[in-house]
This record gives C-alpha cells, sequence and structure tokens, in this order.
C-alpha cells in the first residue's frame, strides 16, 4: 500500500504538470472563462476525455497481489488491475462544464478504460460514467469558480474515489481479489486523487484570479483614460477636441492607431496609416460606416474585413465601438492594429468599456449643452426686457423738448438709441468690456435725470486700468436702476455711487446709494429668488446672480448690505484671473 504512494503521486504530477502548461495557454484559459458555448464544451470534453485516457495508460498495473510500474500500459491480462487518477480528470471536468461535460468526460475516460481489460474492467468504467454524471449534475451547486466551494469540490473528488471503491466490490469478480485490490489501492487513490484534485482546482482558481486581476487593472486603465478625456469628449465630437483624446487613447492602449468619427467623416486619426486616414476627409473604410448604420461593436481580424479603400494598409485588425447619445450613434471609436494578435479579450474589453464611458460623457457634454442653452435663452429673455413705461416716459420727455430744447432732445434721442442698442447687444453677449456697461448705465441715467432734474446725482469711481475688462452685460444698469427707482422717496434727493476697483486678485463692482434701504425680511430673499413686493419683484437681482454663478462659479460673489435708513451696497466680486477666459469668448467681438 504504503510503496504505492510515490508511483501514484507521479502519475499525478503528469497530469498537474499538463494542466499547468494548458493553463498558460491563452485558448484554455478562454475556455475556461466562457465554458458556456457548445464549442467550449466540446473542447472541455476532448481536453478532459484525453486527461482520462492518460491515466488509464500510465495507471500502475496490479496483478497478483504484485505492483508493476512501467511507462505506458498498453494492455493487461484478465486478472490485472489498474491504480490510476482517472476519476480526478472526470470530476474536474463535470464540475467545470456542467452535465454535458461531466458525461461526456466520463464515456470518454470510462469506455477506454474498459478497452484496457482487466478484471475490474467493467466497474472502472462504469463508476467513471457515473462520476461524470453525478460531479455534472452538481456542477451549479457547487460553483468551483468561488474560492469558498474549493474543499466541496476536493471532498467530491474524494467521494468519487470511494465510490470507485465501492463499485469494485460490488462488479468486480472474484470477490476475494476485488477485496483484496481494494485493501491495497484504496488509500493511495482516495488521497492522491483528492490532493491531484486540490492542485488542479489551485491552478483554475489562479486563471479565474487572474482574470479578476486584469479586469480590475482594466477598469482602473479605462477610468483613467476616461478621466483624461473627460475635458476634450465634453467639449463635443469636434477636430481639436477629438484629436487631444485620440492622443490620449493611444499612448494607455496597445492599438497602433487610433480615429474617432462623426457620422459621416473622420475627426481624428493618430498613429499608423495616418497618410490616408485624413481628419475632416470621409471615412477611409466600409467597416466604420457600417458601424454607424447598425449602432454595434464590429471586431475586424483581417484586412478584408476592415475594407480600406487603401489597398497598402498597414493596419490589419480593428475594433470599432458606436459612440451613443439617448441610444443613438452619433459616432465612432476605432483602435486599429498592425497584428491581428494584439487585439486580445483583454484589448476588446477595455475598448468596449472605453466606449461606454465615452459615449456617457458625451450624453453629458449635451445635456451640459441644452441646460446651458435653456439658461442662455432664459437669461437673454430676462436681458432683452425692457420697461413699458420707461420708454414711453422718455419718448414723452423727448417729445416735450423737442419745441423748448431741441439740441438736447437730439442728445436724449441719441442716448435712448445707445440704451437700446446697448439692450440688444447685452442680449446677445455674454461677457462685455466695462466700458460699454457704463455707457448703458450713463444713457439710462441722462434719460432718467432729463425727466427728474436734480432729484438724485450718482458719483462714479472707476478704475481706467479696468475699462477693458470683461463683465456680464446688465450688471451695473440694474442695480443703479433699482437704486433710482427704490431707495429714494419722491420727497427725497439722494446720492448713487458707482465704484470699480481691484482687492487682491479680485475685482469688486460696488453700487451704493443713501437711500431708505431694504427690510431684514426681505433682504434674506433677494437675489435669491423672485419677490412678491410693491417695490418690485426683485428679478433684476436674481437674474445677475444667477448669470455670475453660471458664468463663475464659486470663484465669484454677489452680495447685499443694506441698513433701515441708511442705504443698500451691492458688492459683486469677479476673478481676475478668468479674464483671460473672458477673452476668449469675446474674441471676434470687441476688438
Amino acid at each position: 500500500m504504503i510503496e504505492l504512494l510515490p508511483l501514484m503521486l507521479e502519475r499525478v504530477g503528469i497530469l498537474i504538470i499538463v494542466a499547468f502548461l494548458l493553463s498558460r495557454m491563452k485558448s484554455f484559459r478562454e475556455i475556461i472563462h466562457n465554458e458556456h458555448g457548445i464549442r467550449a464544451k466540446i473542447v472541455m470534453i476532448s481536453i478532459f476525455g484525453v486527461f482520462g485516457i492518460i491515466s488509464n495508460y500510465t495507471g500502475v498495473m496490479i496483478g497478483h497481489g504484485t505492483i508493476t510500474s512501467q511507462e505506458w500500459l498498453a494492455d493487461m491480462d484478465s486478472e490485472s488491475a489498474i491504480a490510476n487518477t482517472r476519476i480526478m480528470g472526470v470530476t474536474m471536468g463535470g464540475l467545470l462544464g456542467g452535465p454535458i461535460v461531466g458525461v461526456g468526460v466520463g464515456l470518454i475516460a470510462g469506455l477506454h478504460r474498459l478497452t484496457l481489460g482487466g478484471f475490474t474492467g467493467l466497474a472502472c468504467a462504469f463508476s467513471t460514467i457515473l462520476a461524470g454524471i453525478v460531479t455534472g449534475s452538481l456542477s451549479k451547486r457547487f460553483k468551483i469558480q468561488d474560492g469558498s466551494s474549493l474543499w466541496k469540490a476536493v471532498v467530491m473528488g474524494v467521494l468519487m474515489e470511494c465510490v470507485q471503491m465501492g463499485i469494485i466490490l460490488l462488479l468486480a469478480k472474484p470477490y476475494e481479489e476485488a477485496l483484496h485490490l481494494v485493501e491495497l489501492i484504496a488509500f493511495p487513490m482516495i488521497v492522491i486523487n483528492g490532493f491531484g484534485t486540490l492542485l488542479f482546482l489551485l491552478i483554475i482558481q489562479e486563471i479565474l484570479q487572474e482574470q479578476e486581476r486584469t479586469r480590475a487593472l482594466q477598469t482602473h486603465k479605462a477610468l483613467y483614460i476616461a478621466n483624461q478625456t473627460l475635458p476634450f469628449f465634453r467639449q463635443g465630437l469636434n477636430v481639436d477636441s477629438c484629436k487631444k483624446a485620440a492622443e490620449i487613447i493611444l499612448k494607455w492602449t496597445h492599438a497602433d492607431a487610433i480615429s474617432i468619427t462623426d457620422q459621416t467623416q473622420v475627426l481624428a486619426h493618430v498613429g499608423d496609416a495616418s497618410d490616408h486616414h485624413v481628419p475632416m476627409g470621409k471615412m477611409s473604410t466600409e467597416l466604420t460606416k457600417t458601424v454607424v448604420d447598425e449602432g454595434r461593436i464590429i471586431i475586424a481580424k483581417s484586412p478584408e474585413e476592415i475594407k480600406c479603400f487603401d489597398s497598402n494598409c498597414p493596419l490589419k485588425a480593428a475594433i470599432v465601438l458606436p459612440l451613443k447619445v439617448h441610444e443613438k450613434t452619433v459616432g465612432t471609436l476605432k483602435l486599429y492594429f498592425t497584428d491581428v494578435s494584439k487585439l486580445d479579450l483583454v484589448e476588446q474589453e477595455l475598448a468596449g468599456g472605453l466606449g461606454q464611458l465615452f459615449s456617457g460623457q458625451l450624453e453629458m457634454a449635451e445635456l451640459e449643452m441644452q441646460r446651458r442653452l435653456l439658461k442662455d435663452a432664459e437669461i437673454k429673455a430676462l436681458q432683452a426686457q425692457v420697461h413699458p413705461h420707461f420708454l414711453f416716459n422718455a419718448i414723452n420727455t423727448i417729445s416735450s423738448l423737442i419745441r423748448t430744447d431741441a439740441d438736447k432732445a437730439r442728445s436724449l434721442l441719441i442716448k435712448l438709441s445707445t440704451f437700446f442698442r446697448s439692450n440688444l447687444q447685452g442680449s446677445r453677449q455674454m461677457l462685455i468690456p466695462l466700458e460699454k456697461e457704463l455707457e448703458h448705465v450713463d444713457a439710462y441715467l441722462t434719460i432718467e435725470q432729463a425727466r427728474f432734474p436734480n432729484r438724485y446725482k450718482v458719483e462714479f469711481d472707476i478704475d481706467e486700468s479696468l475699462e477693458k475688462m470683461l463683465i456680464p452685460p446688465f450688471t451695473l444698469q440694474p442695480l443703479v436702476e433699482n437704486a433710482i427707482r427704490y431707495a429714494f422717496p419722491r420727497a427725497q434727493n439722494g446720492t448713487v455711487k458707482v465704484r470699480c476697483y481691484r482687492e487682491g486678485e479680485k475685482i469688486v463692482l460696488l453700487t451704493e446709494d443713501d437711500g431708505k434701504g431694504i427690510t431684514q425680511e426681505l433682504l434674506s430673499s433677494l437675489g435669491n429668488q423672485t419677490v412678491d413686493s410693491v417695490d418690485g419683484t426683485g428679478t433684476a437681482l436674481w437674474n445677475i446672480k444667477k448669470r455670475i454663478e453660471e458664468i463663475y462659479g464659486q470663484t465669484a460673489s454677489f452680495q447685499i448690505n443694506s441698513w433701515p435708513n441708511k442705504g443698500t451696497k451691492v458688492f459683486i466680486t469677479l476673478p481676475e484671473n478668468q479674464q483671460k477666459w473672458g477673452e476668449v469668448v469675446a474674441k471676434g467681438i470687441y476688438r
């Protein structure tokens, strides 16, 4: 019994070496990961069936109580038996592949054992087929892909070996020989097959865990790439943003070239074949057109499948992914390879993940654009409003001056024209120079002072170096208008001051008056929402604050301070370091 242990261990070692070599093969690893397909099951039946045949041929022959070790067992007499590791391969095949694989492997290994003969041939064949049926049926319950079921699978292998010993005692004749054989081989075969099953399972677990590690790394890489490309894809699909995104993708993948297209043309191509895959040109491959039309991922593993119009194109394989926004294909992302072997499962999974992430980024970009357009339309509608009574009063004032002071009437008409022009310009632009906003304020004040001479005065204190600074339109004029309309009772004269100055790295726009002030109850609402008040709705203040938040975010502020019967101050603080960005926005409008 003891002398059989090292011989059996040697046989197990042969199978473990074969299993380890198989585990290094990409095709075998893919089969382990995707064992549900018919092709995968056929391959698994073949592999584990061969394991069973090898176990039969390399078994240790036992006859008449003697142990005979030989390199290859080709035949045996009718009074002999075999101690081998056949059950181990059948158990693993059944647990990994399920009922179909278990039965298939059991039949191959069992029938082959039957052809070798011996007085235990029928018993061993039957027990082998039974092991395949049992382990295949229990594969879903054991789920050996889950590490927690490892020892359960080992126990199952040991039990199948014990069952084989029992079947030998039941079917093998003469019984005395069968009993003597079981006493000799039971312990070594049970122990060694259990040990071999454990080693085999550890190899399988390593394959599965390596896949998880690879997926984790690929996920990390995909998220990193997505984070790097986010600023560009959020700009939508255009030549500049796509080129920068493509360069990043090329750097962090194993692809030899990256292309990004919209629905009709190439927006960016970096890497190999840049001589004929030209940005802003028509699509170079029929493959891309198919992806745009069908909206599905297509993998090409030959130049014939890519269908590039240039017969000398070095690109031999590709994966083309649709970029979708709200389920509509708006473009494609293409990863090209000069060697088909580079397009492995890992690259395919990475590309698939990137396609989904980029589609999400484009969808977010569109939603952001729609939100901005809606907000812009909302703001422009407010900006374009002109109080009807102001227009009528201005016309009446000018009409009354035509006969008494024609020059002043003409001057007021010019100011009214300036006022309306400022309204129109402001409704079209996000930012304007400070001097333009001051012209708007001056036009408004000139008209109002013609109607109510000597009722109030306005003082300006402007840092001349800030006159070209870009600010949101309708920023100062509504504040001055509010002060004139609401700060002073009709019997009271007042002063409105407008100041623009630097404070560290900030620009401060300050409007203050010495009027009646604002109640604390109303003050808490102004700028945050519109209000229902006899003195106004607060729409202008809310409008200003919303536009500042939309343009500058947390880097700017809008603050109202007021004291009863002492006046009100409105502070607008803007970041000076964003003026460069503002110049880009206003480029081509004010030079």
